[in-house]
């Protein structure tokens, strides 16, 4: 059977998480030694030890949930489940290209850890800024609500920013610019607007000065042409080559996370090869989720398998 590994993204970390795998599996063992020889940080200690409010943290966030997620595909490639291709939301799509042998796994986690602290730095810096998710209503919809709103340099900027399922869009905007969304949205029909803890409005204009930052850190790595099917926030497609992933690497922290056009090219995937599941590989099951709410779950089922348990039970 075909696999497609799945990387959940930042907000899904959880104290403990991949714990199971690091104190059964010699492999994981191996691999989290490796880590924390790369970071200069102890990682077992940041995944059993590091409390929800510090995880909450870009620079802790980021990098345990890559190092939980890697850990993962080790764990099940070394059961011998292996992947016909991968795809990764947010910060996941960092594991992702690891791997589909884009980037090494030494500079997978250099760069995550970068980019945990360059996005730290600049979410302390912007004030008044945020995420909220909007419930009932299609990505389409909301992108149209906020057309009008897509100043970045606007006092109520907002934008659509994680197109999630067709049920459910994530924005982010200034604090003038959600309060803006809510009320277009609320009017036109939106079940529930949520306000999320997230540290700044992510995948959106609001966040140039990290991308500019990040640019140079991707300058000192080198990306390789992928060797498994490797899909994109960015373009909702397969990547074709290194180069286009190192530039959706920078243009992924300004631009929409164009998840439902990813489940749709995932499921022409699917298509094409015939038997196939869907593996979500790291903490919790929002992948999971949403792949059961986007029209596409009869084509394959999708599996959280974030725990030595899930794991074994495949």
């Amino acid at each position: 059977m075909e696999n497609i590994f799945l990387f959940p993204g930042q907000g899904a970390q959880a104290q403990g998480m991949a714990i199971d795998f690091c104190d059964n599996s010699a492999k994981a063992k191996e691999i989290v030694t490796k880590m924390s020889e790369i970071c200069n940080e102890d990682i077992y200690s940041l995944l059993k030890d590091t409390d929800a409010q510090e995880l909450s943290r870009s620079d802790k966030s980021q990098l345990s949930i890559a190092a939980a997620e890697l850990i993962c595909a080790e764990v099940l490639k070394e059961k011998g489940i292996m992947p016909s291709a991968c795809a990764g939301f947010s910060l996941g799509e960092f594991p992702a290209l690891c791997v589909a042998g884009i980037l090494s796994f030494e500079d997978t986690m250099k760069l995550v850890k970068r980019r945990g602290q360059i996005f730290q730095a600049v979410c302390e810096e912007i004030s008044g800024a945020g995420m909220s998710a909007i419930i009932g209503l299609t990505p389409e919809q909301v992108s149209g609500l906020l057309k009008d709103y897509n100043d970045p340099k606007a006092a109520n900027a907002v934008f659509a920013t994680n197109l999630n399922s067709p049920k459910q869009t994530v924005v982010s905007g200034t604090m003038e610019g959600l309060k803006v969304c809510e009320k277009l949205c609320t009017e036109a029909g939106a079940r529930r607007v949520v306000p999320l803890k997230v540290a700044g409005p992510f995948h959106s204009p609001l966040m140039q000065k990290a991308a500019d930052a990040f640019v140079e850190e991707l300058n000192k790595v080198e990306f390789k042409d992928p060797v498994i099917t490797c899909f994109s926030n960015v373009t909702g497609k397969a990547f074709a080559s290194g180069e286009e992933a190192k530039q959706n690497a920078c243009n992924h922290i300004i631009k929409p996370v164009r998840w439902t056009e990813e489940e749709a090219a995932m499921a022409a995937f699917i298509d094409a090869k015939g038997s196939c599941r869907l593996l979500e590989a790291g903490p919790g099951k929002v992948l999971s989720g949403l792949w059961r709410d986007s029209g596409y779950a009869e084509k394959a089922e999708c599996l959280p398998v974030g725990t030595l348990e899930a794991v074994n039970n495949l």
